[in-house]
């Protein structure tokens, strides 16, 4: 999906994107490799996910045996908060076969499923015993209602809306909850991000370091970018791009230490154009060097180092210490960490150009 498109979704609030059942898989094996107990007797809360579309609810329904789940609960948004016209309602039997369905109430009110019980007697707890109900309010998570529901769970874990994420994340942090749940990259340069990082209070996913990722979007989605098709039930799908896991939740590949080489043999054999035969810059308005690349990381400075934002796909705590960011034109000291050499633009800048945002950071 086009970045155009990504920021047309924010401003409209059109950012429903609903996770592919694989990507939700492959993230959270990674944590119980590292903990096969994590899910144990943990309420796990999935506050934007209707079991219509949600495959969060269905994935752990499904293997709510298996991870020793205690309860689930998911929520959804009413139909009126999502900005759906009542022609474009999309209903299922899952809920009109329900007598607690009322068509009113859909509109205006969110719905609850909790899971805890085999509910039809077959022996096994799975996504047939779901129990639902409308919520008093519009399933919206800074409601009081809702906020109950964090309050009870243990781990918090969904793809909230990404042109909310700073609220949520907030949200989240508020009620010091264990969470895993799925932005945008350039949501580490934000203001209110960008400091729990760098306090190791949170810090990226396991499984998804680069390149887009795929997912349904509703019906009434208006599909006007290149990344998009159509499957042969007529559900429609976009791909975005710089999609990440966030988390507090420990797992084993951010304490996997990046394979380095000197500084010499980066200049020596470096893939990269821009420090092969070259070397490194200074920048300008900074006491540091600029590393273009991650894989261009020396293993033999000790002095500062600034790299891109996607060093933190491959960040090793015990390996490096974080010491600030620059991503913007204005100086914050706390957010940059670093005294500020230059005028005017306190982005880094190499021989009077700027480059893209920069997280400082070096060796231990």
């Amino acid at each position: 999906m086009a970045t155009r498109n990504l920021d047309e979704a924010k401003s409209s609030k059109n950012d429903e994107f609903y996770t592919q059942y694989e990507d939700i898989q492959k993230e959270m094996n990674a944590y119980l490799e590292y903990n096969p107990d994590i899910f144990r007797e943990k309420t796990v809360l999935l506050p934007c996910d209707d079991p219509e579309w949600s495959n969060f609810t269905k994935f752990f329904a499904q293997n709510f045996e298996n991870f020793g789940l205690k309860k689930l609960i998911s929520t959804s948004y009413a139909f009126e908060s999502k900005n759906v016209k009542k022609e474009d309602y999309q209903l299922y039997f899952f809920e009109t076969s329900s007598p607690q369905f009322d068509i009113d109430k859909t509109h205006t009110h969110g719905k609850i499923f909790t899971l805890t019980r085999d509910k039809n007697n077959t022996g096994v707890i799975d996504i047939d015993d779901l129990e639902w109900n409308y919520l008093d309010g519009d399933g919206d998570f800074k409601s009081d209602e809702v906020k109950a529901l964090r309050d009870e769970a243990d781990i918090i874990i969904t793809n909230p809306p990404f042109s909310l994420f700073r609220e949520f994340l907030a949200w989240i942090i508020e009620a010091d909850k264990d969470f895993i749940i799925i932005g945008n990259q350039n949501a580490i340069t934000y203001k209110e991000v960008f400091p729990l990082i760098k306090q190791n209070r949170i810090w990226l996913g396991c499984s998804i370091h680069s390149g887009d990722r795929e997912f349904q979007v509703p019906d009434s989605y208006p599909l006007n970018a290149a990344g998009f098709r159509i499957d042969e039930n007529g559900k429609k799908y976009i791909r975005v791009k710089g999609v990440r896991w966030f988390s507090n939740i420990e797992h084993g590949r951010r304490h996997q230490p990046m394979s380095l080489m000197t500084m010499d043999d980066n200049i020596k054999f470096s893939k990269h154009k821009e420090i092969r035969n070259i070397g490194y810059s200074a920048y300008d308005n900074y006491d540091a060097i600029e590393i273009p690349f991650t894989d261009s990381i020396p293993s033999d400075c000790s002095g500062i180092m600034g790299v891109p934002i996607t060093f933190l796909d491959k960040y090793c705590p015990e390996q490096f210490e974080i010491l600030g960011m620059s991503a913007s034109a204005g100086y914050n000291k706390d957010i940059v960490g670093l005294d500020f050499l230059g005028e005017k633009d306190a982005r880094c800048i190499v021989n009077g150009k700027n480059t893209y945002a920069r997280i400082f950071i070096k060796k231990r």
